[in-house]
């Protein structure tokens, strides 16, 4: 059975490595999207830690925010950690994490698709669900007013 790191000892290693921007919550640790690549990279590549498998990312809309939830695995460890960072809904935007993990490729491309959400650094961000050239993001919460008109 795979284990969850222990969160608030996680981040407090993480906000002695980064300093502030690391906020521990309980079952992920927050991470600003300036720190955002540093920190994977670094679960990736501390032997301790080991996170070699890209499990997930998904996006969450919010009247104020959209959050990104990352979920990285440990094979070698039997060990996993969900991160989890804020974006500006007026241009969101975090670097990619596909230079790190090839897994993260299509899964950003889809939230970049449906959402919005820039992905700084990404190889190839395009559209891989609707056509190039279709209006919106579908899956955020204000799609409907911008497309049909608030009322409709």
């Amino acid at each position: 059975m795979t284990t969850a790191l222990n969160v608030s000892e996680t981040a407090m290693r993480l906000k002695t490595q980064f300093g502030n921007g690391i906020t521990p919550a309980t079952d992920y640790v927050e991470v600003t999207p300036a720190l955002l690549l540093k920190v994977a990279e670094y679960l990736k590549n501390t032997p301790e830690f080991d996170f070699d498998y890209f499990d997930m990312v998904t996006a969450a809309d919010y009247a104020d925010r959209f959050e990104l939830i990352y979920r990285l695995l440990s094979l070698k460890n039997n060990s996993l950690i969900s991160l989890k960072v804020r974006c500006d809904r007026s241009r969101p935007s975090v670097p990619s994490l596909a230079g790190l993990w090839r897994g993260a490729t299509n899964q950003e491309r889809e939230i970049y698709d449906l959402v919005g959400i820039e992905f700084e650094g990404h190889p190839d961000l395009r559209r891989i669900v609707l056509w190039e050239g279709y209006q919106g993001h579908p899956l955020r919460k204000d799609f409907k007013d911008k497309v049909y008109g608030a009322g409709d």
